[in-house]
C-alpha cells in the first residue's frame, strides 16, 4: 500500500491491524472446570478471571493480550466473565484452592494449581514458563 493509502487510514483501522488474536477459550459452565482439571494434565491452562464493570480489569486484560504469545498448543487459555458467571467462578476459587480476586489468572497443571496473581501482577510473558 503506498503514501496515500496510509493517509487515509484511521486511527481505529490503524490500531485493529495492530490487535493480536489471543486463543481464548470461554468459560461459562460448571462442568467445564472437570474438562480443564483434565485438559491440564497434558496441556496447561490458564484462567483469565475478569470483572466487566472494572476499570482495572479491563487495563489488565488488555494489556495482557497485547502481550500474549503463547498458541492454543502450548497452553489453553480460559476467559472467565465474573459478572456473568458468578458460580463457575465460585466454582474455580474452590477446586484450585485460589482466593477469589479480580482481575485474576491461575495457572493449573497436571490437575493442580501451580500459580496465581492479581491486578498488576499479572503479566503475560511469566506463562511461558509453564509451557514444557
Amino acid at each position: 500500500m503506498g503514501l496515500f493509502g496510509k493517509l487515509k487510514k484511521t486511527q481505529r483501522d490503524i490500531a485493529k491491524e495492530e490487535i493480536v488474536e489471543v486463543p481464548w477459550h470461554v468459560l461459562s459452565e460448571i462442568q467445564q472446570v472437570d474438562e480443564i482439571e483434565e485438559q491440564s494434565k497434558t496441556t496447561p491452562v490458564a484462567i483469565f478471571k475478569h470483572s466487566t464493570s472494572c476499570g482495572i480489569s479491563r487495563m489488565v486484560l488488555r494489556n495482557f493480550e497485547k502481550e500474549y504469545t503463547l498458541t492454543d498448543d502450548q497452553m489453553k487459555l480460559y476467559y472467565l466473565d465474573l459478572k456473568a458467571n458468578r458460580a463457575v467462578s465460585n466454582e474455580v476459587a474452590q477446586r484450585f484452592q485460589v482466593i477469589h480476586e479480580s482481575p485474576q489468572i491461575i495457572v493449573v497443571k497436571n490437575g493442580a494449581t501451580v500459580a496465581h496473581a492479581s491486578h498488576h501482577s499479572i503479566q503475560a510473558g511469566d506463562l511461558e514458563q509453564f509451557v514444557a
